[in-house]
């Protein structure tokens, strides 16, 4: 395994939670068990998407990293995130970025559309 990889990812995933708290977007309460249980994408019949960050994807993807399992290597978050995100305007452009990072990281590609940093 890539312990390389396992140590970004955290890192990426410990800026992602730390951007969430900081948007006020992190929830201090835990979400009802049965709204875990969605079969649908991103559980979004039940959480909302910054739910879904931060009660799956966050601590799946964190759980993997830490234990060197192998990671997703096709993901595309940054498309929902946008989308999920795009009413608050420019403030949430680190966080879009963030997500944007870890797709690249993981799968190689960047899909990231809005608030993309010219370099």
């Amino acid at each position: 395994m890539n312990t390389r990889l396992h140590q970004k990812t955290s890192t990426l995933l410990s800026r992602l939670t730390t951007e969430l708290k900081h948007q006020q977007l992190w929830q201090l309460s835990a979400v009802p068990a049965k709204a875990l249980q969605s079969s649908q994408p991103f559980c979004c019949d039940t959480l909302t998407f910054e739910q879904w960050l931060q009660f799956v994807f966050i601590p799946k993807l964190g759980q993997m990293a830490e234990q060197k399992l192998p990671l997703p290597t096709n993901m595309a978050l940054c498309p929902m995130a946008e989308e999920a995100f795009k009413h608050r305007g420019q403030a949430v452009a680190e966080l879009v970025d963030i997500i944007g990072d870890l797709d690249e990281l993981l799968s190689g590609k960047r899909a990231q559309t809005l608030f993309v940093k010219s370099s």
